[in-house]
């Protein structure tokens, strides 16, 4: 089998107060893939996707990108593989104009002239946003700024897009334009969501996180199905739900 994209081996890490949040996690994506991260609050979800990046060092195990290791001195490169796509997008948008947010990445890559153009209208017309260019992010909706913080990550032509609670705050039908949207991404995608329903809309396999261990790696229907595993690790299935 081809190198993963992502490849995390043994994973351990404690936080300086002792609070131990990752107990030797195992995880393979491969190029193309659609994974889903689920587990309850707490499961060390949040600790390990900041470990993708080197936000977090590893205190057992490794984490390597298409078999770059995440060191320190791998930093700029990794990060340029692993977009991160935060929860909250103005996190990630602080910039006067769209374009000028989306041009910031591959800018201070080295990119100027045609070459930035080029990349900030192909991130802005993968999701939609390339009309609202020159407008300022924080007049835009909640979720036309989700889609424009995905185009950030995606003018770095990322190896993985990592997606944290994509779905949450938005209204259905952005909710389902979103969904729409990242089924028309060609990149390997993880998205740590708590929306069952979404994650078996757009990944075929789920991993349960709970504890700081993976308690499932399975297809996403039969996660979804088994009614003891999600009991176990309080993960509910909206009311009514069928699939």
């Amino acid at each position: 089998m081809s190198t993963a994209v992502l490849d995390v081996r043994g994973l351990a890490f404690a936080y300086p107060d002792g609070h131990q949040a990752l107990f030797g996690v195992d995880l393979h994506v491969h190029r193309g893939e659609r994974v889903a991260l689920l587990g309850p609050n707490g499961a060390g979800k949040t600790t390990l996707v900041l470990h993708l990046n080197g936000i977090l060092e590893a205190g057992a195990g490794a984490v390597a990108i298409s078999g770059l290791p995440v060191t320190r001195e791998n930093h700029l490169e990794i990060r340029r593989r692993v977009g991160i796509v935060f929860q909250d997008p103005d996190d990630q948008l602080f910039m006067p104009t769209v374009r000028d947010d989306v041009a910031f990445g591959p800018a201070n890559l080295g990119l100027r002239g045609d070459d930035l153009n080029t990349r900030v209208e192909a991130a802005l017309s993968a999701v939609g946003m390339q009309d609202l260019a020159d407008r300022a992010p924080h007049h835009l909706s909640f979720g036309q700024r989700r889609r424009v913080a995905i185009a950030t990550v995606l003018a770095m032509e990322p190896e993985i897009l990592v997606l944290d609670e994509p779905s949450s705050n938005l209204d259905p039908a952005s909710r389902r334009e979103l969904g729409e949207l990242i089924e028309t991404l060609d990149v390997t995608v993880l998205m740590v969501t708590h929306d069952l329903p979404f994650a078996l809309q757009l990944c075929e396999r789920a991993v349960v996180l709970s504890g700081g261990i993976v308690a499932a790696d399975r297809p996403t229907r039969d996660v979804l199905e088994d009614a003891e595993l999600l009991r176990t690790h309080r993960l509910e299935l909206p009311w009514g739900f069928t699939g």
